[in-house]
């Protein structure tokens, strides 16, 4: 195990931010840390890079107990969201600095800055100013920058946070196919799941200092853990219920369970595409409050009348206008029974 974190503990004014924390990351992973703002993921990454010490636990890195070891001899690489480069040298500059910190020629510098240029897609930049590039090309020198020692662990803070949406969707894709090429191990915090899920080999979800989920996306995705993750994740349709044979009892009357799912008193997450619209006088009868464009769908909102709202997922064409009257089903298929509580 390349990195492993053990009841690793951070306090502020008395309170945990990081509260013993239990992870492990294997060679060649790409782990994801997720969470809401104070859930304490970026505190866990500047423990693990030695800029916060622990107050108990331990962080180890190929086996070996970092405690005292300052972060520059870490063998750990950093990349931020504000990228953090230095303005008075041009990429080149920028690319190499790890490398003079660590000794290397010039001829070797400008070997491995060549190299990771056209790794990162900016061949023949190095002469070029920092303040004459985009900020798709400022990360990409900022990731050539932290690749360059070549270290053991790359750490990512919201790497991609300050790009708009479309050009973090195509870097998103570059950088898991260049994590695959070199087998980089990676530890990456974000509080954007689309991006997580996109380039994690696996997932970690934490709330109030605590890991509430671990997993694979698909894992997490299909299988929230609890109601926080489930509405972390964007999840509306989570209620209390009691779960009988194959179905539970609801707030929206019977909803149709899968048959190996756990009975008693539980929490049941009911995914927009599981929540069929039918005539209004043959299902739960709603009214149609809001619609939001999806890109792929468009998601309808829906409210019983003494019930909590729902949100459903319609195909663009078949989509109700706001102010419509619908009934709703329920399809077993995308019906969760998850653990605790539906409360937040």
């Amino acid at each position: 195990m390349l990195l492993s974190l053990q009841a690793a503990t951070v306090r502020f004014g008395g309170r945990a931010v990081l509260d013993a924390v239990d992870l492990q990351v294997a060679e060649h992973e790409v782990v994801c840390v997720l969470g809401p703002s104070g859930s304490g993921k970026s505190t866990l990454l500047r423990a693990v890079a030695g800029l916060q010490p622990l107050d108990s636990g331990r962080v180890l890195l190929g086996g070996r107990d970092q405690a005292g070891v300052p972060a520059h001899r870490r063998g750990v690489g950093l990349m931020f969201q504000d990228h953090q480069l230095f303005p008075q040298r041009d990429v080149g500059g920028n690319v190499a600095f790890g490398l003079r910190m660590h000794g290397a020629s010039r001829a070797e510098q400008d070997v491995r800055v060549r190299e990771l240029l056209e790794l990162v897609g900016l061949p023949g930049a190095a002469g070029r100013a920092v303040a004459s590039l985009s900020g798709g090309e400022q990360q990409r020198v900022a990731l050539a920058r932290a690749l360059a020692p070549g270290p053991r662990l790359l750490m990512l803070d919201e790497p991609l946070g300050q790009l708009d949406r479309s050009l973090r969707e195509r870097l998103v894709v570059e950088l898991r196919e260049l994590f695959g090429r070199l087998g980089t191990t990676v530890l990456a915090v974000t509080h954007d799941q689309g991006e997580a899920f996109a380039l994690a080999d696996r997932v970690v979800v934490m709330r109030d200092g605590r890991i509430a989920q671990s997993g694979t996306p698909l894992d997490v995705w299909q299988r929230p853990a609890d109601a926080f993750v489930a509405r972390f994740l964007g999840f509306g349709n989570v209620v209390e219920a009691v779960v009988g044979d194959g179905a539970a009892v609801t707030p929206w009357g019977k909803v149709p369970v899968p048959q190996d799912a756990p009975q008693g008193t539980r929490t049941l997450l009911v995914r927009p595409a599981g929540v069929r619209l039918v005539p209004a006088d043959a299902g739960l009868r709603c009214r149609v409050t809001a619609r939001t464009f999806r890109g792929t769908h468009v998601a309808v909102h829906l409210q019983p009348e003494d019930a909590p709202r729902l949100e459903a997922a319609c195909a663009l064409r078949s989509a109700p206008e706001v102010g419509d009257e619908v009934g709703v089903e329920f399809d077993a298929a995308d019906v969760v029974v998850l653990g605790g509580s539906a409360r937040p």
